[in-house]
């Protein structure tokens, strides 16, 4: 596997936790200068504390003008090669119970959050050498689940994003992928099971067996496994891999 370009900046969004600063130690590793960018500055400032990250900027990728400045502010350090749109939120209703305005919560974050972020880097990073632009996604972007099809929605619009975006970008340096991750030992997941506990009064062990089902290998994925997958599709050796939605899920799709 080829590594990294050397001296290349790296930006992850929602990078101050779970996938997101597991993603982001990763390509510091690999000798990425990284730039995490969340909404809550203890959990960012934690983060390069801890060596994740070299520098954090603080925004809601909701936000456009906020976005944006928070990103200026980075490539304004360094021009910014690989982006990692990866915050997103995630709740759970049936449908006749999700209102117009859960739906917005989920495309706001989880697909305008991705076109905001990539409105921002693109037109100076389609101009350098290499770009990588990775969309953490999800199997809900490749299937339906019960009671989240809001969810579900806005990460099959992501999906959608991607593949378009790849081809309108296939004669420049720039890839765009989604990885697609399943069920993850995350905060956000751990709020699933939490759900499922109050829910249905089973005990935690049977609320992460209920979710860990879905995956063939019969558990839930690891943040460093997903990491990997990005810190592969941001090698110079994944130059010919767009357009993809990788599945990080044990087999389920």
């Amino acid at each position: 596997m080829s590594g990294l370009p050397r001296s290349s900046h790296a930006l992850v969004t929602g990078g101050g936790r779970g996938i997101g600063r597991e993603i982001a130690s990763a390509l510091g590793r690999a000798g990425a200068t990284v730039t995490v960018l969340g909404r809550h500055h203890a959990t960012l400032d934690e983060a390069v504390a801890a060596g994740a990250a070299h520098f954090a900027d603080v925004a809601d990728v909701a936000d456009q003008v906020a976005l944006n400045a928070a990103i200026a502010e980075a490539a304004a350090r360094q021009p910014i090669d690989i982006l990692i749109a990866n915050a997103g939120i995630a709740e759970s209703a049936p449908f006749v119970k999700s209102d117009a305005a859960l739906f917005r919560r989920m495309m706001d974050v989880n697909f305008m959050g991705v076109v905001h972020a990539v409105q921002a880097v693109l037109p100076a990073m389609k101009d350098r050498p290499y770009g990588r632009i990775v969309v953490i996604a999800s199997t809900a972007g490749l299937k339906g689940y019960a009671y989240v099809s809001a969810y579900s929605a806005a990460k099959h619009a992501v999906v959608g994003l991607v593949r378009s975006l790849a081809l309108e970008l296939a004669h420049t340096s720039v890839t765009v992928n989604a990885v697609c991750p399943g069920f993850t030992d995350t905060d956000l997941v751990a709020g699933s099971i939490d759900n499922i506990v109050k829910k249905t009064g089973r005990g935690r062990e049977q609320a992460i067996a209920e979710l860990a089902k879905h995956n063939p290998q019969g558990r839930l994925v690891t943040p460093a496994e997903v990491a990997d997958t990005v810190l592969w599709l941001c090698g110079e050796g994944a130059s010919a891999i767009t357009g993809q939605a990788i599945a990080v899920a044990g087999g389920e799709i």
